[in-house]
């Protein structure tokens, strides 16, 4: 069965990087569309970023800049690096992945059907 795995989360101050992991099992990693996502406490989930089956990649505009998604198809292994990061960055990271073209941008939780759990990145200002 597929199944998602996201490590790497962690508490660090303002300014500060971390560099997310999400390793996948369970289908061919390489032609599915991947996502990161993420959901602070009372807010909607919100698409952070992500990486067609084609290899291009599309990020939502409070990221851009200060967020990467990359992947390594070899590892089935989607990554997020994220550097300046803010308190408004602290929230529950999720990646996501879905066989299909996307109904939109692919930044919908809409447009995925399978889910991790989802690491904790904190943020202190």
């Amino acid at each position: 069965q597929v199944q998602l795995v996201e490590s790497g989360g962690g508490s660090v101050q303002a300014g500060g990087s971390l560099r997310l992991s999400c390793a996948a099992s369970g289908f061919t990693f390489s032609t599915y569309r991947m996502g990161w996502f993420r959901q602070a406490p009372g807010e909607e989930r919100e698409g952070v970023g992500v990486i067609y089956r084609d290899g291009s990649i599309k990020y939502t505009d409070s990221v851009k800049g200060r967020f990467t998604i990359s992947k390594d198809n070899t590892k089935s292994t989607l990554y997020l690096e994220m550097s300046s990061l803010k308190p408004d960055d602290t929230a529950m990271y999720y990646c996501a992945a879905d066989p299909r073209a996307p109904l939109a941008y692919g930044l919908h939780r809409a447009e995925y059907i399978h889910w991790g759990r989802g690491t904790q990145v904190t943020v202190s200002s």
